[in-house]
This record gives structure tokens, C-alpha cells and sequence, in this order.
């Protein structure tokens, strides 16, 4: 579950819809939930610049980096 967490969030780092990167982020938000997935296995979305997302979306960001 790791691997396929890790891959997601490189894909949500580099994703322009925002939809997409809105479902990237939901996916993520489940797998961490199985408590399999480590914080260091999404580090890729710390490349998302959060000051250009809608505030939904960057406090999904956010938590997420949180733990």
C-alpha cells in the first residue's frame, strides 16, 4: 500500500486539474487510514504549492502532511 501511496502523491504533486488532484488526494486520504502508509511515503505532496490551490483543497493538503 505504500508503494501505490507513494506513487499517487508524486502524481497529485505534478497534477494541473484540480479535480483529479481532488480525487489523487482522496485516494491517499484512504490509504492512510488502512495505517499502513507512513508519512514519509506521501512526502512528494510537500512539492504542491499550496498558495495556488483552492482552500478545500489546500487544507486536504495539509492534514494529509499532518499526520
Amino acid at each position: 500500500m505504500s508503494a501505490l501511496a507513494t506513487l499517487l502523491a508524486a502524481t497529485a504533486a505534478s497534477e494541473k486539474e484540480k479535480a483529479a488532484l481532488e480525487s489523487e488526494l482522496h485516494a491517499i486520504f484512504e490509504l492512510t487510514s488502512t495505517g499502513h502508509v507512513r508519512l514519509d511515503d506521501i512526502s512528494p505532496l510537500r512539492e504542491i504549492p499550496l498558495g495556488d490551490l483552492p482552500p478545500q483543497l489546500c487544507e486536504y493538503v495539509s492534514d494529509l502532511l499532518e499526520g
